[in-house]
């Protein structure tokens, strides 16, 4: 089975791979192709790779292409995690924003609108690529903003595009370990959008133990979710939310803080990604211990802003063990390709799922994945706030899509305006003419 990896130079790729390395199972992944534009990160990361399968004698094949043609084709899943202007454009999408006094991350708010606006268009050709070359191929896809990236390319794959992301998986590990039991063990009921979304119940064996995990400060405060957010919030919301709602709720304090620090997020991966890609440039350096340590401290530091802003801490050290969407996007391919039953929380459309989105709204749910792809278990409404804020993104990822579809700057403006972290016309107005001027590849735009 050959797996294909946009963004195939990406740091987190070694995690795709450790996953398959472990896999020894029938009907395995054996040939990996890493797609990337940049020939150099290729290169480095299959150092990594090399060195990550000594020793294991099946270990899938790995080869490198510049041509996204040449990697789509024959593929049985592609794997999509690129980043357009890569970690440059990030720290654009902070600055930009933090400037207007708004928030700036990637997957949020201005800096979301941002990374969306020129992602969007790369990933609708890679879309209507794969639709020609390997029609019979599943689109995996972790690229940022996940929910409305796979929206827009639902438009030419339909349900054979299907958004992943570890943050809700993170939340049921650490809820499963509170409750002393095993994740396997917990049947989550979790709705919203990707990075938007409450978990609003854990059944063990047929019974919902979240109401007694709120009751209790101590099981509260040993979540991660519980240290940013403050029992007394989640209590009153009666479910635990993603830990990225820590930007809606606590908005005014998430600018404060990153404003604060040293520097933005963006700004420093890029300044510790390029350390790595130039320790592991020279052939005499050993590269998996490199990415190794470079990982560890990309995870410790995750979020910091927030935390800091929480009061928070560090991160517990169980967090920062794998097991994150490489474990998901493996899972997910073992159920489709062997018809294995699986049950994960996934970004796939809607499909009359959620009451008040329409059939073709992507959004991020538990599922029960065979053959045929995932299909998104029954789910209760949202409660009233809830919905109200999903339908307002959700208005936001629609324009933005309208704008990258047509080249609509007015959909562009539309999109920075209502989004509820974007306080006015004339910021969102201030925001966009920036964007244009520093990023070239919103030039589409008119």
């Amino acid at each position: 089975m050959k797996l294909t990896i946009l963004g195939g130079g990406g740091f987190r790729v070694p995690l795709v791979y450790r996953a398959l390395l472990a896999d020894h199972e029938p009907g395995r992944v054996t040939r990996v192709t890493l797609h990337d534009l940049d020939e150099q990160r290729l290169t480095a990361i299959r150092r990594v790779l090399a060195e990550q399968a000594e020793g294991v004698p099946d270990a899938p094949v790995v080869d490198t292409t510049t041509d996204l043609d040449e990697a789509i084709r024959e593929a049985d899943f592609v794997f999509s995690a690129i980043r357009v202007h890569g970690l440059e454009g990030r720290v654009i999408d902070e600055r930009v924003a933090l400037a207007q006094g708004v928030l700036g991350q990637e997957t949020v708010g201005a800096g979301g609108i941002a990374y969306g606006l020129r992602t969007l268009p790369v990933a609708l050709h890679i879309a209507e690529r794969v639709a020609v070359l390997a029609p019979q191929a599943w689109v995996i896809n972790f690229t940022n903003p996940a929910g409305m990236v796979t929206e827009a390319m639902s438009r030419h794959l339909g349900d054979r595009v299907i958004g992943i992301c570890d943050s809700p998986a993170g939340l049921g590990k650490r809820v499963a370990r509170a409750l002393g039991v095993e994740p396997r063990e917990v049947r989550l009921d979790y709705a919203g959008l990707n990075h938007l979304g409450w978990l609003r119940r854990a059944v063990v064996d047929g019974v919902d133990r979240l109401p007694g995990l709120l009751a209790d400060d101590t099981l509260i405060n040993s979540l991660e979710e519980g240290k940013l957010f403050g029992t007394d919030w989640i209590r009153t919301l009666g479910a635990i939310p993603n830990e990225y709602l820590h930007y809606y709720y606590f908005g005014r304090e998430g600018v404060a803080a990153t404003k604060g620090a040293a520097q933005t997020r963006g700004s420093f991966l890029l300044d510790q990604q390029r350390r790595f890609y130039a320790t592991v440039a020279g052939c005499d350096t050993p590269a998996l211990p490199a990415w190794q340590a470079t990982l560890l401290e990309r995870e410790t530091t995750y979020m910091a802003e927030n935390r800091d802003a929480a009061g928070a801490g560090d991160r517990d050290e169980e967090d920062l063990e794998s097991g994150g969407y490489e474990q998901i996007a493996l899972a997910l391919m073992r159920a489709i390709a062997l018809d294995q039953r699986a049950n994960l929380i996934l970004n796939i459309r809607n499909r009359g799922t959620l009451a008040g989105l329409d059939e073709n709204a992507v959004i991020e749910v538990p599922c029960t994945v065979g053959a045929g792809g995932p299909r998104p278990n029954a789910a209760d409404p949202l409660p009233d706030h809830a919905a109200a804020l999903v339908a307002s993104v959700k208005a936001v990822e629609r324009a933005v899509i309208e704008a990258a579809v047509t080249g609509s700057r007015q959909a562009a403006l539309r999109a920075f305006a209502v989004h509820p972290l974007v306080d006015s016309v004339a910021v969102a107005r201030r925001l966009l003419d920036e964007y244009q001027n520093q990023l070239p590849q919103l030039g589409y735009l008119s």
